[in-house]
């Protein structure tokens, strides 16, 4: 089995015929039966039955055509990446952030990387920490950002920032007027909360058990931009941080500080036993500055 056989035997299949094949291939009808013949032959199975001058895939043909195409997926790949290296021959990095900062401080510290880097290639999807976590262990991926709450086993470790928690109100709400907004301010009140396994939700149902309140939550979301987005809509209110919260600020939204003072906690991650290229060391003091 060579790669020759096997990229006719895609043709073939992806095209019904060996006639349609030969005319994408730019070869005879007899060299594609030939080497599907001889494919078949070193695979110890048929891959066709021929039935009336037409060939119908085998049983064996299509589970093998299926893994065919997993591995020109891999070529596809293959391809881009050597095109990568052909534009951008001095290197590539690949970031995966949490949603919350992906709007703020991600595009700064890119925008610095990339004007002093512009041969750099760059890969960057904003995911839930959860999944930026795996991206990165997995080696996927060179550096993410997280928040505190992710399993941090099969990854390196950093702290990154914090961010003090303010109460997004939207405008004309009663809370606007408050100078300080405190947990027994929020009874009665519309509340967006975040999802249950963010540990900013924890402590501040730490600060709403202390002040003996029960907030009444009509939605949750893992998303500090999907709070915002709801709050300026008017549906309630809800704790974020304030780096996501400015492109709403003044579009149906107002930010109040927060007692008792809470944070946001964010990690920097890296694959394990991987040392970071000069180029990824460069992009995280970006980061640092942008925060």
């Amino acid at each position: 089995m060579n790669l020759r056989q096997v990229e006719v035997f895609r043709v073939v299949m992806t095209n019904g015929t060996t006639a349609r094949a030969a005319e994408v291939l730019h070869v005879s009808q007899p060299a594609v039966s030939k080497m599907i013949q001889e494919l078949e032959r070193s695979l110890g199975f048929a891959l066709f039955h021929r039935l009336k001058g037409r060939l119908h895939p085998t049983p064996e043909g299509q589970l093998f055509f299926r893994e065919v195409e997993q591995t020109f997926l891999g070529l596809t790949h293959l391809r881009g990446a050597a095109a990568r290296i052909r534009d951008f021959g001095s290197g590539e990095i690949k970031i995966a952030c949490l949603s919350a900062l992906s709007t703020n401080v991600l595009p700064r510290a890119l925008k610095a990387f990339m004007v002093r880097n512009p041969n750099i290639a760059v890969t960057f999807q904003a995911r839930m920490s959860s999944t930026v976590r795996d991206l990165v262990a997995s080696g996927q991926f060179d550096l993410g950002i997280v928040a505190d709450e992710i399993d941090k086993t099969g990854v390196a470790v950093t702290d990154f920032a914090r961010f003090r928690v303010a109460v997004a109100v939207p405008d004309g709400h009663p809370l606007e007027s408050c100078e300080t907004v405190r947990p027994q301010d929020l009874v009665d009140h519309a509340f967006i909360a975040l999802a249950p396994e963010d540990t900013t939700r924890g402590e501040a149902e730490v600060a709403f058990h202390n002040a003996g309140v029960k907030v009444r939550t009509v939605m949750e979301t893992p998303y500090s931009t999907t709070i915002c987005a709801m709050v300026a809509a008017g549906i309630g209110i809800g704790l974020v941080d304030p780096l996501t919260a400015e492109p709403y600020i003044g579009r149906g939204l107002t930010l109040k500080p927060f007692e008792p003072a809470l944070h946001f906690r964010t990690l920097l991650i890296t694959p394990p036993n991987r040392m970071a290229s000069r180029h990824l060391q460069e992009f995280i003091e970006d980061l640092r500055e942008a925060i």
